[in-house]
């Protein structure tokens, strides 16, 4: 089944918008693994917010506490800080009940107001209001309205419409994240999982399920399909798999090598890393239709690990065809020569491209310790972001302020994410398993 969620302009805010947002549930096994979220280090002035608990028109319990993952996700991103229901002198759920003075007093900049309504037997509709204090002028009004199953949406699709109306970068908070979890069984067994949940790492869902592992999940650009890498029959194989119905197909299972897929801009191809019967390793281009296979690179070195630019025109990836892991890019036109793009470090690996073909996240390290930083494309600076001692698999949020990577905790691998800026740091702490290769889930299409 799949909800329909209802967005519509409300009287006071500034550009009109309408629009149907289709948002599907995915047909899989839920996780045992629950995760929240951290802030272990900002360096930015987070912003005052209110966010008043949301009115309730129904019967019944409210049907959801909108306004608790609203001042969750806000306060998760870093750059806000919340107060507290408690420190609340009033709780307006209406713009005329709104007296400005009780939240100057707090030093509140922005406050929140809304209310949850049941309009039909399954449905509801939450409104809400974002006012700016000091001037006492509301900034934005709209109405959502869905089903039961959407509600968690609509909180998620309010966080990010207030975190854009005041940072002026749009919110990822209605996005999802990919990742692989690998669970040390009583037996000395091994199981290892695909796991897609939304941003914050709730609602996590197993798409796949093996004891054998699983490695390198890449989303497509609708986000409506994850590509990886199955060893099942101890025999590396390319899946792509479709979240809402779980249907999935073998890709690339030929003899040797399959690894490290990347969904091209339009879909259409996969870069994948192949070998040849000496075992060398190359980047491919696989058409997902036909099954055609074009050779990227050429080299008797490792290439692999391959991101496509923005443009479709252009690939990053990694080899070691000078002596030690480095960055390289290359055309996808025939005849392309590959061109060397990292010289500052030892070691540089995993590239991924920034959704504005910007910047290149990056793995770099030396002496068994790696972190996260980027290589901006225009000037060619490299700066790094994380200070861990083993944090890898880098992946840009979409809108591109945020990178989510894998770390250690003591012996246990877990999620962190870190600003582009370097100065917002958050730990993404998992309840049971070894987690590993996240990725972040493009914009959700209507």
């Amino acid at each position: 089944m799949l909800g329909l969620l209802k967005l519509t302009h409300v009287r006071g805010a500034r550009s009109p918008l309408r629009s149907m947002l289709l948002l599907g549930a995915l047909l899989c096994g839920a996780a045992q693994a629950q995760m929240n979220i951290v802030v272990t280090q900002y360096n930015v002035r987070p912003i005052p917010v209110a966010i008043v608990p949301f009115g309730w028109q129904g019967t019944g319990a409210p049907a959801y506490d909108v306004a608790g993952v609203v001042t969750a996700d806000l306060g998760n991103s870093g750059r806000f800080a919340p107060i507290k229901v408690a420190d609340m002198v009033s709780k307006p759920t209406q713009p005329t009940q709104v007296n400005f003075q009780d939240w100057r007093v707090l030093d509140v900049d922005a406050l929140v107001i809304g209310q949850l309504s049941q309009t039909a037997p399954g449905r509801y509709a939450a409104v809400f209001q974002l006012f700016d204090v000091p001037s006492g002028e509301q900034r934005l009004g709209f109405r959502l309205e869905g089903g039961q199953q959407d509600l968690r949406a609509m909180s998620h699709q309010i966080s990010d419409m207030v975190f854009e109306k005041l940072t002026g970068i749009k919110g990822v908070f209605s996005t999802q994240i990919a990742y692989v979890s690998e669970e040390q069984r009583p037996d000395k067994t091994k199981r290892y999982r695909l796991i897609v949940s939304d941003a914050d790492g709730e609602n996590a869902n197993v798409v796949a399920d093996s004891p054998q592992p699983l490695m390198s999940p890449a989303w497509s650009p609708d986000a409506r399909r994850l590509a990886y890498v199955s060893f099942e029959g101890n025999q590396s194989a390319v899946y792509v798999q479709t979240l809402r119905s779980g249907m999935r197909e073998k890709v690339s299972g030929r003899p040797g090598v399959n690894g490290s897929p990347s969904f091209s801009p339009d879909g259409r191809e996969l870069t994948i890393t192949r070998s040849d019967d000496k075992g060398n390793l190359d980047v491919f281009a696989l058409d997902t239709s036909t099954q055609a296979l074009r050779q990227l690179t050429t080299d008797s070195g490792i290439d692999t690990e391959a991101s496509w630019s923005p443009d479709g025109r252009t690939i990053y990836f990694t080899s070691d065809r000078a002596g030690s892991a480095q960055i390289y890019k290359q055309g996808t036109a025939s005849g392309a020569r590959p061109e060397r793009v990292s010289f500052e470090n030892t070691y540089n690996a995993h590239p991924r491209v920034s959704p504005d073909g910007k910047q290149i996240a990056v793995q770099y390290g030396q002496n068994n310790t790696f972190r996260i930083g980027v290589f901006d494309v225009a000037n060619r600076e490299f700066r790094g972001l994380t200070d861990g001692k083993l944090d890898e698999s880098p992946s840009f949020a979409p809108n591109g302020a945020q990178i989510i990577y894998a770390t250690k905790d003591g012996n246990r691998g877990v999620l962190a994410s870190v600003s582009t800026d370097g100065r917002i740091k958050q730990r993404i702490a998992s309840v049971s398993g070894d987690v590993r290769e996240p990725v972040w889930g493009p914009f959700p299409r209507p």
